[in-house]
This record gives structure tokens, sequence and C-alpha cells, in this order.
């Protein structure tokens, strides 16, 4: 029987890559979550500039 390779990559490789690629997400997640917590306030000082209607 021949033995196969499963990939021409070393392990170490594969961590570093893996651990890259996870440092990427992490980065665009973070710039999301302040994405989104300044369009929240945004929001929030809309409404809260808005003149409330009285009867």
């Amino acid at each position: 029987m021949k033995s196969e390779r499963r990939s021409s990559a070393q392990p170490s490789t594969v961590i570093t890559d893996s651990a890259q690629a996870l440092r990427e997400e992490n980065e665009q997640l973070r710039a999301e979550v302040a994405y989104l917590k300044k369009l929240q306030a945004l929001i929030r000082a809309k409404r809260s500039a808005a003149p409330t209607k009285r009867v």
C-alpha cells in the first residue's frame, strides 16, 4: 500500500494561517460592533431630539 499525504503544508504553517484568519475576523467583528454602537447612539439622539406631540 502507498502512503498518502493529506496536505503539503507544514502543521505550524496551518496553525499560523488559521490564527491570522481568526485575528482578521476578530478585527472585522470589532469594527462592526463599533459601527453598530455609533448607529444606535445616533438613533437614540434623533429620537430624544424629536419633538413630542401634545394634545
